[in-house]
């Protein structure tokens, strides 16, 4: 299979020079076998079609057949090499002549253009009015501008031939600038330029906000921020990387931006940091790497700690190409620090959609941050007061006339107690009252607030000696209860005098003495129940002490 490959590319390439008719089968045919070869074979070809391709260069077909066919074989795994930047450099020519047709095209009177491969005479003649004699060439140009489109992007995948290109900053720009214009019309030239960019940037210099620290990395193959951002949290965070502090990304997160395909069960990646540009300007995932601003003839990519959380889908833009990245160095800590006094001061750049910073000023409420209870009590408590509680002199009495000059805020508002207080008299149990005090301090036993009654069947026998007596006159007040339960009371007071009422709607002179709202519809209720600690069991509300 080999030897017939070997006679089957010769005939291509002596056709080619020839121009004979049977050029197209040629090709067919060393397509066909080149699928059955070593990738040495393949290599060997490419070598020996670069310098026949840059003659075929006035014959727009034949070059543009041989380029599908050199792009067949670097999608075969055979590396481009020469003929990789050969046929860029005709997609150059021969895109500027389609540009060309594209104007004139537009200058005649617009409308649908006709498909590259359908051009004939008749669209050559419209566009002469506009271009003259170069008309043949433009017309050639949209001839074969879409088979050069696919060698292009073909010979893109191939990394020495990206590496090249980026060489040459000004070739890549007017091949930038000739692709992009196609880009509108033909679908090829949309994922060329995607390719151009990602050859556009290799190095960049990486500043991380939280440490301080700096690195220069370089990469390849890196067709967005997202996988980018998937890079470097793998080579800097952690003992694995660099030790940034951070959390490591899933390591199927990162085989999915090199090399692997993507795990359907570690599909989505979560953001580490926010990517700002050393100018000061967002840069953000969405971007590719061609998008990171200079700072002073370097790329640099501010890693700032995340504004708003963000994840995003595992994998890279462009799954046949493979991804590379490397840590090449580490700035010294003077180097650093001449770095961050250059750059932008922290949380000056956030994410564009981002809430806004919490401003008292700003005179709108934040965000809830809690949920349930939590949430009500953060959005209702309305915090400290903004006026500070009076200091209370011993002299004021608030009940006095005097009372509103208390509250009234002053210079000793400030101080809410008393700076020098009088010691207290260690012989008396308890001080005298203090002279705001309605009443002087009464000592009231707690057992004549709060007799015991009768446990009754609500609680487990008195572990201390059995219940204890109630006093007689407990129950004096209540009403006597009557045989039957279901009974209505009896009404009293069935015509109580009007009440007057403010203009503000408050009730004015209420009575304080009668049955309470609603006591006429239900009985009263046994003795010893609503005014018993029994009501509820022993181990919750325990009987006071017994008196010896």
């Amino acid at each position: 299979m080999t030897e017939e490959f070997r006679a089957a590319f010769q005939r291509v390439l002596d056709t080619a020079a020839g121009q004979t008719p049977d050029f197209p089968e040629a090709v067919r045919e060393a397509f066909r076998l080149s699928s059955h070869v070593p990738t040495e074979e393949l290599e060997t070809a490419l070598e020996a079609l670069a310098p026949v391709l840059g003659d075929c260069e006035p014959y727009p077909g034949v070059a543009a057949d041989l380029s599908v066919l050199a792009g067949a074989l670097v999608e075969s795994g055979a590396p481009a090499g020469q003929v990789g930047l050969e046929v860029l450099r005709q997609v150059g020519s021969y895109g500027q002549a389609a540009v060309a047709f594209l104007h004139a095209w537009e200058k005649t009177g617009g409308g649908p253009l006709p498909a590259p491969s359908e051009v004939s005479e008749t669209e050559e003649k419209r566009v002469e009015e506009v271009l003259g004699e170069n008309a043949p060439l433009a017309t050639m140009g949209w001839w074969t501008v879409q088979r050069y489109g696919l060698a292009a992007k073909a010979m893109l995948c191939d990394a020495g031939v990206r590496s090249a290109v980026r060489a040459d900053a000004g070739a890549m720009k007017g091949l930038g600038q000739i692709v992009q214009a196609l880009s509108t019309r033909l679908s090829e030239f949309g994922e060329i330029s995607e390719l151009l960019r990602m050859a556009e940037v290799s190095r960049v210099l990486v500043l991380d906000r939280a440490s301080r620290r700096g690195f220069r990395v370089r990469f390849d193959g890196v067709g967005d921020n997202f996988q980018l951002h998937t890079l470097l949290a793998d080579a800097l965070i952690g003992k694995e990387g660099m030790r940034l502090p951070g959390s490591r990304p899933d390591p199927r997160w990162v085989a999915a931006s090199l090399d692997a395909p993507v795990d359907p069960l570690a599909d989505v990646v979560r953001g580490e940091w926010d990517l700002v540009g050393g100018d000061g300007t967002w840069v953000g995932n969405e971007a590719c790497p061609g998008d990171i601003p200079e700072v002073n003839g370097e790329r640099v990519l501010v890693l700032e700690p995340q504004s708003l959380l963000h994840s995003w889908r595992a994998g890279r833009r462009h799954p046949h190409i493979t991804g590379e990245f490397t840590v090449l160095s580490e700035l010294t800590p003077d180097e650093a620090a001449s770095w961050w006094t250059r750059l932008h001061p922290a949380g000056a750049v956030r994410h564009p959609q981002a809430p806004p910073i919490e401003n008292d000023d700003a005179g709108t409420d934040p965000a809830p941050r809690h949920f349930g209870e939590a949430a009500h009590f953060a959005e209702v408590d309305p915090g400290p007061s903004s006026v500070p509680f009076p200091a209370l002199s011993p002299e004021a009495d608030p009940s006095g006339p005097d009372a509103a000059a208390l509250v009234e805020p002053g210079p000793s508002s400030a101080l809410p107690f008393d700076p020098d207080p009088e010691p207290l008299n260690e012989d008396e149990e308890f001080p005298g009252a203090a002279p705001w005090a309605g009443a002087p301090v009464t000592r009231i036993d707690e057992e004549d607030l709060f007799p015991v009654p009768d446990a009754g069947p609500f609680r487990d026998p008195d572990p201390l000696g059995g219940p204890i007596e109630p006093p007689s006159d407990l129950f004096d007040d209540r009403p006597e209860a009557t045989s039957d339960l279901f009974s209505p009371a009896p009404v009293e007071n069935e015509n109580p005098p009007p009440s007057t009422t403010s203009d503000e709607g408050t009730p004015e002179n209420v009575e304080t003495e009668g049955p309470a709202p609603g006591s006429r519809l239900l009985p009263p209720l046994p003795p010893g129940v609503s005014d018993s600690f029994t009501w509820a069991p022993h181990w919750k509300w325990p009987a006071p002490p017994r008196r010896p």
